[in-house]
């Protein structure tokens, strides 16, 4: 099965820092993508779990291919993140973004990241879009 790209798959494919974390986008579309990302030894803090910034990142990358699924260049106003529970080095995380509302140029999404299926981290971002063209 072919999965349809959209503005989201052509951004990412621009996204170097996103990819030298190894995440991958699974699916966008539609206000909604998911991505997910190894967590390597490289990754952890004092207290030998994932260092929050990643968690962060991960779901931050969620948001930004849920956001520009539609096609104007859309960006971060503010993101707030929730961490509920940690991970280690060789969990896989998934993070599930989500479009809740939009209006004018600003829109609300919400991302779950999870482990296993437990949820480990619950993000809020703001979006605004800055331009109706794509980047070249």
């Amino acid at each position: 099965m072919k999965v349809a790209r959209t503005p989201a798959h052509e951004m990412f494919d621009r996204d170097p820092a996103s990819k030298a974390l190894g995440i991958e986008l699974l699916d966008a579309g539609d206000g909604q993508a998911t991505v997910r990302m190894l967590v390597t030894g490289e990754m952890v803090n004092g207290h030998a779990m994932t260092h929050g910034g990643y968690v962060f990142m991960l779901a931050d990358t969620a948001f930004a291919c849920a956001c520009n699924s539609h096609g104007p260049v859309t960006v971060a106003a503010g993101a707030d993140i929730s961490f509920l529970r940690p991970t280690a080095p060789g969990d896989v995380l998934t993070a599930y973004a989500q479009e809740r509302v939009t209006s004018g140029r600003s829109g609300i999404y919400d991302v779950t990241v999870t482990c296993d299926g437990d949820v480990v981290a619950e993000f809020r971002g703001r979006s605004r879009v800055i331009s109706p063209g794509r980047p070249g």
